[in-house]
């Protein structure tokens, strides 16, 4: 049952940061559709009601996968150099996998905010070109999940191996029953 669970929970993270990663994009292209006057680097252009609203839906996406993964995970962390080097390769994987989310996280949550307020204005926006923002930050949200699964399911190992610390090396440390002599 459990491991049907976290089945389910995986298609979740992944379904929500798709979802993010699509309307990212999809942003994006409604941001293109706007008049917009561009000289070198400076651009002028009208915001896009419809990018703010699906690029604010992707930011939400986003930060719901975030913390489904985080919640239903629990918190495996490393806090030293010793504890790495004795930890598991589960307990490993599920700290870098952690931190490696909310690198993640951070940087698409800023790209994708960075695309909504400017989209935000009810003025025309003139100033540096930010181009691909929300696109990049969608693409992100893709990276999100994969580090998010990523994440839960070693850190869902490491809380097994913690419950049942002896079921795991059970086997290995069983003694060997003596061979029996062959019939003469």
């Amino acid at each position: 049952m459990a491991k049907n669970m976290d089945f389910l929970v995986c298609l979740h993270i992944m379904a929500l940061d798709i979802i993010a990663g699509v309307l990212g994009i999809q942003a994006e292209v409604a941001q293109n559709k706007v008049q917009n006057l561009r000289v070198w680097i400076f651009e002028c252009r009208d915001p896009s009601y419809e990018a703010f609203k699906l690029g604010l839906a992707a930011v939400v996406m986003l930060c719901l996968a975030h913390v489904v993964a985080n919640l239903l995970a629990g918190c495996v962390f490393i806090s030293s150099k010793e504890e790495l080097d004795r930890a598991s390769p589960n307990k490993q994987l599920a700290a870098a996998s952690l931190m490696m989310s909310w690198i993640m996280l951070g940087i698409a949550f800023i790209l994708l905010i960075s695309g909504v307020l400017s989209n935000s204005k009810s003025r025309k926006n003139c100033g540096m070109s930010h181009q691909q923002q929300l696109s990049i930050g969608g693409i992100l949200c893709f990276i999100h999940g994969l580090f998010a699964v990523s994440y839960y399911v070693s850190a869902a190992a490491v809380l097994r191996d913690e419950r049942n610390p002896h079921q795991q090396h059970h086997h290995a440390h069983q003694p060997k029953p003596d061979p029996q002599p062959l019939p003469a």
